[in-house]
């Protein structure tokens, strides 16, 4: 009986002075993958946005949360007018950065996407732009 009582106080304390595998959030950030595929960014290229809108997110997107309205300068370049990401349908599959022939768009590590109004979570194209 004193036996098995001795093996688990080790066990406890093994582990009292090991270093915790919790972190303290939101003080401690967590170190995410290289891989994660977080908040959307449209990439910028010569001071505007790198998106020519071709429309091939939105027509990959699963959920079908991407829209784009085409717009075209003076050159008649076609230029994404009007870019939003409703990210209460997004389910981050990153089908959309596959699809983008120009490489105008990527996925951040950025995680924090708590909002209290449903508006807050369309991004537009401004708020989607890279920041530098």
């Amino acid at each position: 009986m004193i036996v098995p009582l001795l093996k688990g106080l080790k066990i406890t304390l093994s582990h009292l002075f090991q270093k915790p595998i919790t972190l303290q959030y939101p003080d401690e950030k967590p170190q995410v993958s290289p891989n994660f595929r977080g908040l959307h960014a449209l990439k910028v290229s010569h001071d505007r946005a790198k998106c020519v809108a071709c429309y091939l997110c939105p027509t990959v997107c699963p959920a079908k949360c991407i829209t784009v309205e085409a717009g075209e300068d003076q050159n008649h370049d076609k230029y994404a007018e009007r870019y939003e990401i409703d990210m209460l349908r997004c389910i981050f599959c990153g089908y959309c950065v596959e699809a983008c022939p120009v490489d105008a768009l990527k996925m951040t590590g950025e995680f924090e996407l708590a909002n209290y109004k449903r508006e807050d979570f369309v991004f537009i194209k401004e708020r989607l732009l890279e920041k530098r």
